[in-house]
This record gives C-alpha cells, sequence and structure tokens, in this order.
C-alpha cells in the first residue's frame, strides 16, 4: 500500500490538491482513500474525516479504565465523558491513528492523507518517533525484568513501585506509535507538496524541500498551484504571471518534480472543478537522498557523515552530541537522530556545508576505537 502525503503552506489549496489527488488516483483504478479532508465527497474515493475529539475521548476513558485501581487508591475522582475536550496534539494523534488503522486494513492500494500546513505537517509526522523515545527514556522496557524485585524496593523505599499497568501501557503505545514511523518511514510513502508561484511560495518550497530532507521524505510532486495565463493583456495580470514563471523557472532549475495547475478564476467546488484542475496521478515513489558515510581514515584520519540539507545557510545550522545522538537543526526543523555504530566511537572533528548537503567529520576515539 502507498501513502502519499499532500502539504504546502497556509493558503496553498493543498485540501482541494488532495482531493484531486485521490480522484485522478482513482480514475486510474486505484483503491483510494482519502483521509483528513473535509472537501466533501470525490468521484470513485472513500473519503474518511478524522475526528479529534472522539478519539481523544475514547483513548483517554480507555486510559482512566486501566489506570483504575492507581486513581482509586490515591483517592482521584474519574473524569466523565462529557467533561472531556481534546487538549493540544489530539489532533495530530487522531489523523496518525486514522493512517495506522487504514494500513492494518490492507483495503486500499493508495492512501492519500491530507496534512495540516507544511511546518506543522513535519512535526507531525516527526511525532512518533520523538514519543517513542521519550516513552523509552522514562519507561525503559528493561525495568521489567525487575517486577518481582518490586515488593521488596516498595518496602525498602516507603512508596508504592510504579504499577504493572503502567509499563504495559507504554508497551502498547510502543507498539502503536512503531507502526505508524514505520509508515511514515516507509518505501512506498512520498510527499506532494503544493505552493503558489511567486516570491512567498518559492520562500516555503525553499523551507519545505529542507525541512522535508532533513527528515529523509521524498518529494514525489510539486504541485504549482493556481498559475495564470502568460498571454494576458492585462498589465497587473501579466505582472503577476511573470513573478509565476520566475519561481517555476528556480523550482525546476532545483531540479524539482514540478506540475503545474491553472488558476481556475474562482474557488474550486464539486467534482467538475477537481477535474478541471487536471492534477496528475501519484507517479513512483521517489528514492529518497541517501546519508552516506565516507571513509578518509587512511588519508585524512576521519570519517565523513554526509547529510543533505538544500538551501541551508551555515547560520541557521546548529549540531549537537547528546551520547549515541545527534540533535540537528536547520532553521525551524529539528531532528534527533541516532549515529550509526561505527560513529558511536567517534567524537565530532567539526562540520561544513558544501553544495547543498552537510558534511560532518568524526574522528576515532582511542579509547573506543578498536586497535589493529
Amino acid at each position: 500500500m502507498r501513502t502519499l502525503f499532500v502539504t504546502g503552506p497556509g493558503g496553498s489549496g493543498r485540501t482541494t490538491i488532495a482531493a484531486a489527488t485521490a480522484r485522478a488516483a482513482a480514475a486510474q483504478g486505484l483503491r483510494t482513500l482519502l483521509i483528513g479532508s473535509p472537501a466533501g465527497p470525490v468521484d470513485g474515493v472513500t473519503v474518511r474525516t478524522v475526528d479529534p475529539a472522539a478519539h481523544f475521548r475514547t483513548g483517554l476513558l480507555a486510559l482512566q479504565d486501566r489506570a483504575g485501581a492507581a486513581l482509586d487508591m490515591f483517592g482521584a475522582q474519574r473524569l466523565d465523558d462529557d467533561e472531556l475536550t481534546p487538549l493540544p496534539g489530539a489532533d495530530e494523534l487522531a489523523l496518525l491513528t486514522a493512517l495506522r488503522d487504514a494500513h492494518r486494513s490492507e483495503a486500499h492500494d493508495l492512501v492519500v492523507v491530507d496534512l495540516p500546513p507544511t511546518g506543522k505537517a513535519l512535526a507531525t509526522l516527526a511525532l512518533p518517533a520523538q514519543l517513542r523515545r521519550y516513552v523509552r527514556r522514562l519507561l525503559p522496557p528493561e525495568r521489567q525484568a525487575a517486577r518481582a524485585l518490586r515488593p521488596m524496593l516498595a518496602q525498602l523505599a516507603g512508596v508504592p513501585m510504579p504499577a504493572r499497568w503502567l509499563y504495559e501501557s507504554a508497551a502498547q503505545w510502543d507498539v502503536h506509535l512503531a507502526g505508524v514511523q514505520s509508515v511514515i518511514e516507509s518505501e512506498h510513502t512520498a510527499i506532494r507538496l503544493v505552493a503558489e508561484p511567486g516570491p512567498a511560495g518559492a520562500d516555503a518550497v525553499r523551507s519545505a524541500v529542507k525541512g522535508l530532507a532533513l527528515y529523509g521524505l521524498p518529494v514525489e510532486t510539486l504541485i504549482a498551484n493556481r498559475v495564470l495565463p502568460k498571454d494576458s493583456a492585462d498589465p497587473w495580470l501579466a505582472g503577476l504571471a511573470a513573478q509565476q514563471d520566475k519561481a517555476l523557472a528556480e523550482w525546476r532549475t532545483d531540479g524539482l518534480p514540478v506540475a503545474e495547475t491553472a488558476h481556475l478564476g474562482h474557488d474550486p467546488r464539486g467534482t467538475d472543478d477537481l477535474a478541471a484542475l487536471a492534477v496528475p496521478a501519484p507517479r513512483p515513489v521517489p528514492q529518497p537522498a541517501s546519508w552516506p558515510i565516507t571513509d578518509r581514515l587512511a588519508d585524512d584520519g576521519i570519517l565523513e557523515w554526509r547529510i543533505p540539507l538544500p538551501g541551508a545557510v551555515r547560520e541557521e545550522v546548529d549540531l549537537v552530541r547528546r551520547g549515541d545522538e545527534l540533535v540537528i537543526t536547520a532553521g525551524e526543523f529539528r531532528r534527533i537522530v541516532p549515529l550509526p555504530s561505527a560513529l558511536r566511537r567517534c567524537t565530532v572533528a567539526g562540520a561544513g556545508l558544501k553544495d547543498g548537503g552537510l558534511s560532518i567529520r568524526f574522528a576515532p576515539d582511542p579509547g573506543l576505537w578498536p586497535r589493529a
């Protein structure tokens, strides 16, 4: 099953393009599911809207039931269904759960997901890996091996040790999040970017491409939306069209897979307008850019790890080594990545930006590097 995430800057028309993309896929005979779009019915497409409030209530009430004994011990007052309102992050978790459920059902060939604007979209896609990291840090699975010792430890400490349900809940959450993460990181998953060509759209695409590269998410197509006719006699429209042409030329020069959709002269409504946009059906998923490690030990005594970061500038890039992890910041985006095993036995010797990539140099740590 393939997954196509659709995102772009706010106001770019990404929800309409997501619906038109799903329609184009269905027209090719693909069993297509569209998640998260309020665009209404789409010909030949199963549309599934997300209800964050219902998802939040169901999850929290189930957690409350599992923790019932502990809550009663502390005299906690249970929450009722009608007093629960979603907390920040409920939208993202509901969307990711719908994505996981769609892949479990195996009822479709393609899942098109209408994501929020790019910054929030990347934060949503990064959420499963981040939450798994937090859960493992706060409730390490290896602590469950000491379950038999808890009664004795509780007597020594004078306080009750974490209940079994807490570790079981952590394990269930890890399985849940791992399923979503595997979909996001799958070789059958890609991004369809939507932007209106012009100065603001060019800046937004530059930032989005950088963030997507940091998270290793390939761009399947860049939809240049609302493209104006190039032969207008109106000087004002001709000026706007010239700005669009400049942005389109820059995107193609940068090697982005651009497809244009014409401005209809009105906001698209209904299936006829979706067809008139002539949005291309999903293309084959491109391979994500690799993060190669170059062995320069014989010549320079270092290993070099290259991370693609197109459009990044030195002033907005920051690196922090934390144990066996590397925290990479590129503008508004930040990602924590585990170091490959060979680099864990090294110290960071420097880094630099060149040709759209971040090159990080590692020198072997004599105390950890295997001797000849």
